[in-house]
């Protein structure tokens, strides 16, 4: 297991500590302030298709003079924004926000999508928020449909008396149900889930940098809050902004021409660039295992020792999996998913996903004959 030192100092300049070991998940020194109940985040960041300066087709036809570029640099990342309403979302899609989101590759974590990072940081800063205040009731978070209705099931228990620890518990359970909702996502991509009505999001499902990324997100997010950096929104967009940067500096992210130069290693095993966004096999290889104990998917070639990411399922004797779940419930949308019963956890995620990676090797060997 690999522990990182500190972050750089940000708001309170408090150091934050990044211990990425499950063993010893790190606790908050003392309950800090906290921002009232946040808004579910709803905005569409950009999530970027595998490979660069990739040209769109709609309705079958190409799109003329549309390129998207897709890399970014840690100097181009922009400032933070955490996702409340959609109108936030549509900025930030049409370059108009004030973030700047893409995939750059580092040497110690291979290609990170930031959108996929900012994106589970702020659901699990949404979870926390709802959370902390009925820590030990029964209580569900409805986020709405994705294939199926998406629910967040927390159970009654009897919390630790410790103000301190029942913050830090809340903290780890929080990161723990947001990244199921980001493993979700990626099932719901390949099964046929439209953000968009007509446009397909199969291109992005299980692409070899999405869940690493996700858990990165869910990694800073509790560090910002066991480090007191979300007593307001404005707070944690600050501390968001300078912790992603840094986290990846440590990872060792390159420029952007390293990263093209990395897309250009694999284009024709990884990625097509002979295809068009959203063609669901511009994507040619695919990351199909669900877990939050992850190394980055290997790149050909990368000497650098990885960095293990994970979260703990534990803490001070306390099964999070038994405190917190998410639960997938039938929607309208779920002809392409064998039928729950009656509901999906992520104990289904790996058979789900399974069942999506057999489709895709019968589909490559179709194509090889």
């Amino acid at each position: 297991m690999l522990a990182w030192g500190t972050l750089a100092p940000v708001c309170a300049a408090l150091p934050l500590n990044l211990n990425l070991s499950t063993s010893a998940p790190p606790a908050a020194s003392e309950a800090w302030p906290v921002m009232s109940p946040q808004p579910q985040p709803n905005g569409l960041r950009p999530c970027c298709a595998f490979g660069y300066d990739l040209h769109a087709e709609l309705l079958g036809m190409p799109v003329p003079f549309y390129q998207l570029n897709n890399t970014v640099t840690v100097d181009e990342l922009g400032q933070h924004q955490y996702n409340d309403h959609l109108l936030t979302g549509l900025a930030n899609l049409a370059g108009l926000g004030r973030e700047n989101n893409g995939i750059l590759y580092t040497s110690r974590g291979g290609f990170i999508d930031t959108a996929h990072v900012r994106d589970t940081a702020d659901i699990t800063v949404y979870v926390f928020s709802q959370l902390l205040p009925k820590l030990g009731q029964a209580f569900t978070l409805s986020l709405g449909d994705e294939l199926a209705e998406r629910r967040l099931v927390f159970t009654a228990f009897t919390p630790p008396d410790d103000a301190a620890e029942r913050y830090s518990l809340a903290a780890w359970l929080a990161a723990h149900v947001a990244y199921q909702v980001a493993e979700w996502h990626e099932i719901a991509q390949w099964y046929g889930f439209e953000s968009v009505p007509g446009f397909s999001e199969g291109v992005s499902a299980f692409s070899p940098e999405d869940l690493y990324s996700n858990l990165l997100g869910a990694r800073l997010a509790a560090s910002l809050i066991l480090n007191g950096q979300t007593a307001s929104p404005g707070m944690y967009n600050m501390a968001m902004g300078t912790a992603l940067r840094q986290a990846l500096t440590n990872l060792g992210a390159q420029p952007a021409e390293i990263t093209r130069f990395q897309f250009d290693m694999l284009n024709g095993r990884w990625w097509s660039s002979q295809r068009r966004v959203p063609e669901k096999y511009l994507v040619l290889y695919r990351n199909f295992r669900m877990g939050d104990s992850r190394l980055p998917t290997p790149v050909p070639g990368e000497q650098t020792v990885p960095v293990h990411l994970s979260l703990p399922h534990r803490w001070k004797g306390f099964d999070l999996n038994a405190l917190g779940e998410m639960q997938l419930w039938p929607g309208d949308n779920m002809a392409q998913l064998p039928p729950p019963s009656p509901y999906y956890t992520p104990k289904d995620f790996p058979s789900l996903a399974e069942r999506a990676r057999e489709q895709d090797a019968q589909r490559n060997a179709s194509r090889d004959h």
